[in-house]
């Protein structure tokens, strides 16, 4: 069976909606690359302190970002589980469209 079987839809869809929004979905692609603190994200992406904080503490919660204190900073790491997990399921229904052609099941008469 695959990853993104083995994962129910309702949790499937919340993993989806973490990345729904453009400013969460930016703060991810930012975290791809190098681990930042909050005024590195303040920096890149103009939103509010209070904003970034604010996703952060949902993608925290979701278990897609950890968190590190370094003195007064805090560095945000993305973490890559997340991102499989989304990256299986959008395979899996790849491979099943793939499949499918254009089977069609008959309609009842």
């Amino acid at each position: 069976m695959a990853v993104a079987s083995a994962i129910a839809p309702s949790e499937r869809a919340a993993m989806f909606g973490l990345l729904a929004d453009p400013l969460r979905l930016r703060i991810v692609e930012l975290l791809a690359g190098e681990e930042l603190c909050t005024c590195h994200l303040i920096a890149e992406t103009g939103a509010k302190q209070t904003t970034i904080s604010h996703h952060l503490r949902i993608l925290r919660e979701a278990g897609a970002v950890t968190a590190a204190e370094d003195g007064r900073f805090t560095w945000y790491r993305l973490t890559p589980h997340l991102l499989d997990a989304l990256a299986a399921s959008l395979a899996e229904l790849a491979e099943g469209a793939e499949r499918a052609g254009r089977q069609r099941v008959p309609c009842a008469p």
